[in-house]
This record gives structure tokens, sequence and C-alpha cells, in this order.
């Protein structure tokens, strides 16, 4: 009994011995079979494996991550980064601009309202009105791109006082209405004596015997005033031949005989400067032959006033209110870099953008903004900037006259307003000193507008011009852009000298 008890225990222990060789053999290295394994050091099969979250990164999708710690992917571009403000200087526009626009004139869909700066794009094509003529007369007138680098031993001539040019072009055939003695100094610095003209053959300055009795009265009554004004001889004029000043121009031997003219006629009748007034140069090559007559005229000058111990000349020119000429069908532009290094001054003619050769609407003809075109003294400032004349050369130009139109609708008379013609003055053109008496006469609503003009309406009368609150205004504006100083077209055209004293004064006052 004992002897089964043992072979029993014997069989028992056996086979609980070869269960664990065989379970030995079957397991992996890692996992002993001695003791059960903690859950930390077991690798389970992946459909039951429960991940601490410490230890696995999960997939983006489950668990959104801390803005401390993760930086978002960046969002695609449709279009390259723009470069930094601070690394990259953008280019300048390209100017003048590329296609010349339709000379056929159309109305303002409505009208136009003041520009802020910067100054209005460039209009389409098709709502371009053709050039103004040139500077109108009321009453009929007498008779008539190379850019040169100066030399390193001329510097550049700056404007001829630190106070600003106050000026104003006298017209010698009214000298009788207007003489020189009637003009009060205090308003002006700088007056104009306008015009002698080109001999056609000779290229020789040509005037009357009307000039030669007006000429010295004119400079000796300025010189004796309190205080004195400069007296400059102006040379050309509307009805002068553009021809003529292109073919004087064309050749070292004509412009020469020309620069010697002006410069004895200047000192003979004891004239302060010399201004040229070609309306217009038309082609590249007059601008060209531009940039030569002024670097030569300028040589002339500083010689003549080194070898006869005489101050010096001033040279300025009157010129378009811009520097392109962008209304023409083929654009071209005045020799910026010549004018900033051989002219004291130029005088913009800030007024004509609109005239007679536009009847079916109303414009101010000489207003600073306008939105729906180039036609504003504002483009004019800036292009000429642009193209490399320093602003303080600059002299803005300021009409003493009005533009006037016939209304085909009283109810309608804002600036663009329809209209069917001209109306009072001198086909289109009144003085100043008529615009109020007739203003006065007529019982008419008078407007200031925001572009800075004014204009006026009774019944089918408008009249578009500039008044004291529009004249402060423009001075303030050239004061603000800092121009060299304004000029009027034209002495004797005001009433009383009201709008030459508010001029005066908007320019004195202190900024």
């Amino acid at each position: 009994m004992a002897a089964q008890k043992m072979v029993s225990h014997f069989w028992t222990i056996f086979l609980i011995a070869s269960a664990m060789v065989s379970l030995s053999s079957s397991a992996p290295p890692s996992m002993p079979i001695s003791m059960a394994s903690s859950p930390s050091s077991v690798i389970l099969p992946p459909y039951s494996m429960v991940p601490s979250p410490s230890s696995v990164i999960p997939p983006p999708y489950s668990v959104a991550p801390s803005p401390s710690s993760v930086i978002p992917p960046p969002q695609p571009m449709p279009y390259p980064m723009p470069p930094s403000p601070s690394s990259v200087i953008p280019p300048p526009p390209s100017m003048p601009y590329p296609i010349p626009p339709s000379p056929s004139p159309m109305p303002y869909p409505m009208p136009p309202s003041p520009s802020p700066m910067p100054y209005p794009m460039p209009p389409s094509p098709s709502s371009v009105i053709p050039p103004p003529p040139p500077m109108p007369y009321p009453m009929p007138p007498p008779p008539s791109s190379v850019i040169s680098t100066p030399p390193a031993s001329m510097p550049s001539p700056m404007p001829p006082t630190n106070k600003g040019i106050k000026g104003g072009y006298w017209p010698s055939w009214l000298a009788k209405e207007n003489p020189p003695s009637t003009i009060p100094t205090q308003y002006f610095t700088h007056l104009f004596y306008s015009y002698v003209t080109l001999d056609a053959s000779t290229y020789q300055l040509s005037y009357t015997k009307s000039d030669v009795q007006w000429m010295p009265i004119f400079t000796a009554t300025l010189h004796a005033k309190t205080p004195p004004a400069k007296a400059i001889l102006s040379i050309g004029g509307g009805l002068s031949s553009p021809i003529t000043f292109s073919n004087m121009a064309n050749n070292t031997q004509t412009r020469s005989a020309f620069i010697k003219s002006a410069i004895q006629v200047a000192r003979k009748y004891s004239f302060d400067g010399l201004d040229l007034d070609w309306e217009f140069p038309n082609t590249a090559q007059d601008m060209s032959n531009l940039a030569l007559l002024f670097k030569e005229w300028r040589q002339a000058i500083e010689l003549e006033s080194k070898s006869y111990g005489n101050p010096q000349l001033l040279l300025s020119a009157a010129v378009y209110f811009a520097p392109d000429f962008f209304l023409a069908d083929v654009p071209i532009l005045y020799p910026g870099v010549a004018i900033r290094s051989y002219v004291d001054f130029v005088n913009q003619r800030c007024f004509d953008y609109h005239g007679s050769w536009e009847t079916s609407f109303t414009g101010e003809h000489a207003l600073v903004y306008d939105n729906s075109s180039r036609l504003s003294t504002s483009y004019g400032v800036d292009s000429w900037a642009f193209h490399g004349v320093y602003v303080e050369k600059l002299v803005m130009g300021l009409p003493l006259y009005g533009r006037t139109w016939k209304l085909k609708d009283p109810k309608q008379n804002g600036i663009g307003a329809p209209a069917v013609g001209v109306g009072p003055g001198n086909n289109g053109i009144i003085m100043y000193k008529d615009i109020e008496d007739h203003n006065l006469a007529n019982g008419a609503t008078v407007v200031y507008d925001d572009s800075i003009a004014m204009y006026s309406y009774a019944g089918t009368d408008w009249i578009g011009y500039d008044g004291p609150t529009s004249i402060w205004k423009k001075i303030e504006f050239a004061k603000y852009q800092g121009l060299g100083g304004y000029f009027f077209w034209a002495i004797g055209y005001d009433k009383n000298w009201k709008l030459s004293s508010i001029a005066s004064s908007a320019w004195d006052a202190r900024n």
C-alpha cells in the first residue's frame, strides 16, 4: 500500500515537471515563467495594447497640441510673399503714361469731386480733354529728350529770394490803362514785362516803338518804388511763332545770336532778369535743343556777370502746368535736369484746363484737385517734382480771369453740368474785376468747391474762376508743397488789387 502511494506521488511530480518543461520551451526569452510579469514590462498583442499617454505621441487628430509648445504649419500661399517694407524700396511709378489719350472731349458723367493727396491717377483715354490753347487775352495781344548734365564747376542756381516769389505778368499793350506807377509793389516781388518777340530771320529780340517807350519806364518805376520789385523781360507769348523758337534753338549759332541779343536788351533797359515764354516746344528734338539753350544761356549770363562786374541776370521760363504733354499724340517731356541745373525758376501755367473748346459741359479751368483726370494743379506739381525739378523752383500760376459757359438747364449748375456754349465775356473769358460786377448785378449764387476753385451761376450764366477763398487756399497749398512762390496772369485784371493783396497776405502768414 505504501509502495502504491509512492508510485502515485512519483507520477504526479513527473507530470508537473513535464508540464513545466513544456511551458518553458514555448515561452519567449524575455518572458520569465517563474512569476507573472508586471503590466509595464509586458508587450501585449497590438489589438489589446493600451499604451501609457506619457510614452506615446498621439496622432494629430486625437489631442489638440498646446499653443505654447506647437507652432502650426504655415497656410499655403497663392502668391509669393511680399518683401519686408523695411528692407525693400518699391520702384517709382512709370511716367509718362505710355498710351496717349484720345483727343475727343467727353463731358463729365458727374461733377468731379475733390481729390485727396496723393494725387489722382490718370484717366482712361476716352475721358481726356484735348490740350488747352495758349494763355488767353481779353484784348488782342501785340503781334508777334536729350538732357544735358551740368559740369561740376557750375552749381545749380537757386531761387533768388528766401521769401519766395510773388509774381505778376504785366501786359504791355495795356500800359496806358494800367501804367507801372499803379502797381502796388507791397504785393509783388517780381514783375514780368510781357512781351517782346523774336525776329524770324536774325533770331534777335524784336520790339516795337511802344516797347522802347515803356521798357525803361517799367524798370525805373519798379526799382524806385518802396519796396522795390524786380523787373523781368519776358520773351515770346501766346502769339509768337513756336516755329521761330524751334528754328532758333536748333543750332549753336542761332542760339548764340538769341542769347547775346537778350542779354544786351536786358542790360540796356535795366532789367533784372529774362523769362522765356516759348509756347510750346512741339517735338522731342525741341526739348533736347531747349536743354542746350538753357545751358548756354546760363553760361553766357555767368560770363557776362564776371566780365563786367554786374549782378547775374535771373533766368526763368513760363512752362506748361506739367512736364509731360500727355494729351499730345506723341507725348513729349521737358528737360527736367537742365531746368533744375540752369534755370532759377519756372512759372507753371496752372490754368486753362477747360475752356471754350468744350462747350457741352462746365469746367473749373484752374482747380487744384480732380479725381477724373490729370488736368489739375496737384498733378502738375507732383509730376514736375518726379521729373527732377526742385519744388522750390516751381512758381504756381494763378488766373485773374474766369471761364464761362451757358447752362443747358439752370437747375443743373454744378461743375460738369450740361452746357450749350460759352457764357458772358470775350469768347467765354472774363476778367475777375468784371466777374464781381456781373455777380453783383445778377444776384449770382457763389460756390466754393473743395477742388479748390470757385464758381457762380445766375440763370443760365456759369463762371468758373478763383475768388478770395480759393486764392487763399491755393497759397496754402503752395506753401505746404514747398513751392518757390506764385504768379498772376495778369496785372490789371484784378478788382482793386483784392486778390493780389489776399495772396500776398496768405503767403506771408505763418504756417
